[in-house]
């Protein structure tokens, strides 16, 4: 008689895993002699059918009892279509199972301890919960940065005798924020009077 037992571990002494279909090891071991053999589950990291190639791996090794945690109900179907019969509640050392199980402790299921997909780690949250960055405050509401300041060219008139030029007070045509609007047609003329008149004076006084 052979025995299959779910374990975190390579030897007698490992816990017994509480899953079956992605344990880490099986234990294979003959309960008169507890003479065993170690063997890495491969179907420990499979997308899907985990709990089927588990079933066929220890119906393979000629198993006729599995003690584990859990079955699921694909690895369940497979072991007992293949006439295993299925222990799952489980708990304890790999050892341990084994003598409950000779003393009459343990007791066959009739049905799977837990859903599809048991242990495959899909409880972890999904990407896209983060929230998005549009959630900061947009750009637009920056004051502006527009406001040039146009350099003045100002219209200048002088006459340089002897070192006395006389030159008008320029005004801007850039549109500095805060200046005087231009002048009028009528308020250029009257300030060309006024310099023609400051020149004459000038002149009066040389």
């Amino acid at each position: 008689m052979k025995m299959a037992v779910s374990s975190v571990g390579p030897d007698l002494n490992a816990s017994v895993d509480a899953r079956l279909g992605r344990c880490q090891y099986f234990i294979i071991v003959d309960p008169e002699t507890m003479e065993f053999e170690a063997l890495p589950n491969p179907s420990i990291t499979a997308m899907h059918g985990a709990g089927i190639q588990t079933a066929q791996i220890i119906t393979n090794k000629g198993a006729t009892v599995v003690l584990t945690g859990n079955c699921g109900p694909n690895a369940f179907q497979t072991l007992s279509a293949a006439g295993i019969q299925v222990i799952v509640g489980v708990s304890g050392t790999v050892k341990d199972a084994i003598e409950k199980y000779k003393r009459g402790e343990l007791q066959p299921s009739s049905q799977a301890s837990v859903p599809q997909h048991f242990g495959t780690g899909g409880m972890s949250p999904s990407p896209g919960t983060t929230p998005g960055m549009g959630m900061f405050p947009g750009m637009g509401g920056s004051p502006g940065m527009g406001r040039g300041g146009g350099a003045g060219a100002g219209r200048g008139m002088g006459g340089g005798m002897m070192g006395g030029g006389f030159q008008t007070m320029p005004y801007g045509t850039g549109a500095t924020p805060g200046a005087p609007s231009p002048m009028t047609k009528n308020q250029e003329l009257q300030s060309l009077k006024n310099q023609a008149q400051a020149l004459s004076q000038q002149l009066d006084q040389i």
